[in-house]
This record gives structure tokens, sequence and C-alpha cells, in this order.
């Protein structure tokens, strides 16, 4: 049985990929940090997969946790096959560069960027040994091309740098079986978060030129397809899931 680890997990759109690798027959560990009122929430609503379902309370800005994390989820179910690094702070206020203090800085960089070369670092070797393993990170729309992006420049900044980290990584793990890819979700607002493909046809967006909202069901069957066995030819990808909608002039 593959097992995913999925970071963030337990609401949003990290609460809609652990599910659908639930769906897909995977064994899933997924980490949370304050909100221990979702994990519960999600252990009472997947009883069913109570079996395959593993929780880790984890700060993904301390190098310990990520240690612990990892290894926890490969005690768990003896093996580790996917990582999704959905886990990652943003800063909703509208803020110019000037305007971020030190800490705030800080928190965009490691929480975004220098969380994942931890992760690698713990879940790259456990791949290498398997000679498998999928790994997903999360960008935002034109991340691989490192755009301007007013208000938000902290994030992009470290999001940009993970662009390259994903690619570098996919070249130099590829002779391990193992792939990494980012995706690049648009516009999915609190309501559609953890909601579904068909619950999304069911509501209209005239913003977005497909004619619906963005759900997380879009992203994590996107997810879900970059971490099948078969998908081995696709690494070093940046795939952006937004609808057609153009994420950076929408929200200045």
């Amino acid at each position: 049985m593959r097992h995913a680890l999925v970071t963030a997990g337990t609401k949003g759109l990290g609460k809609k990929a652990a599910e659908e690798f639930l769906q897909h027959g995977y064994s899933v560990t997924v980490s949370y940090f304050r909100d221990t009122e979702a994990a519960e929430a999600m252990k009472k609503e997947w009883t069913t997969f109570r079996d395959r379902l593993h929780f880790v309370q984890a700060d993904m800005t301390e190098k310990r946790d990520i240690k612990t994390l990892a290894s926890s989820a490969v005690k768990q179910f003896g093996r580790l096959d996917v990582l999704v690094c959905n886990a990652g702070p943003y800063v909703f206020e509208r803020k110019k560069l000037m305007d971020y203090s030190t800490t705030e800085w800080n928190e965009m960089i490691q929480g975004n960027l220098s969380a994942v070369f931890h992760l690698f670092q713990e879940v790259i070797p456990v791949m290498r040994e398997q000679q498998y393993g999928r790994i997903v990170t999360y960008g935002f729309q034109g991340a691989g091309s490192a755009p301007a992006w007013i208000y938000r420049s902290a994030y992009a900044a470290a999001k940009s740098g993970l662009v390259s980290l994903t690619k570098s990584v996919s070249i130099e793990e590829a002779e391990n079986g193992i792939t990494v890819n980012m995706v690049c979700p648009g516009v999915v607002t609190s309501d559609y978060k953890e909601a579904s493909i068909p619950e999304a046809r069911r509501g209209q967006d005239s913003k977005t030129p497909v004619g619906r909202p963005a759900a997380g069901g879009d992203i994590a069957r996107a997810i879900t397809f970059l971490c099948e066995e078969h998908s081995d030819m696709i690494t070093g990808s940046v795939l952006e899931i937004t609808g057609g909608v153009d994420v950076l002039n929408k929200w200045r």
C-alpha cells in the first residue's frame, strides 16, 4: 500500500488532497499545528479510514518537528511514497516590502522555502532506498517566471525560490525513481477549499473564464495525477490550475 504524507492536511486544500489519497487506497499521514479541533473533527469524519490515517502535530518552521513528523510517518506505515508540501504561511494583509518586519519576512521564507528543504532532507533518503517517490510542492500562478506580485513580495520570493528548488531536485533525484513537481492553485475561496469538483460545478463565477469557482477537488485531482506510478515522465513541471484567472492582476 502506498503511503502519502500531506503537511497541514487537516483542513483546506491539504485536507482535500489527503481525502483524495485515501479514496485512491493510500495510507495517509497528515500534520497539523495549532488546530487540534480540525484534527479531531477529521478523525471522526474519516472513521472508515482510521487504519490508514495517521496524525502528527508539528510546527513546519521547526527543523526538530519536521524530523519527528517524517520519522513518525515512516514508523507508522513502514514506507513513504508521496510527500505533499501543502503547509506554508501567507500574509493576507496587503503590504509593501518596506512594511514587513524581520519576523514576518523570516516566517515567509522559513515556512515556504526552508521547511521544504528540511522535509526533503528527511524524506528523500527513504524514497532513495525504495527507488520510488513522488513529491509535490505548491506555488502561485506565474511562479515559474518569478513575476512581480506587489503586496506579496515576501511570499512570492519564497515561492519563486521554491520553483528552482523543485526543478533542481527533480533532476538530481530522477535516477532514484523520484519525481518532484509543483502545483499552482488559482483563486480558491474558503467556501470551496474542501469542496469537490461536482460541488463547484453547481456554482457560478463570472470572473473565472471557465465559469465556475475553483475547488479543492481541482487541486487534489492534479496532485494525485502527478503522484501516479505511471506519471514518472512528469518531473520538474509547474502545473497551473487557475481556470484561466489572472491571479496576480486580480488581487492588485
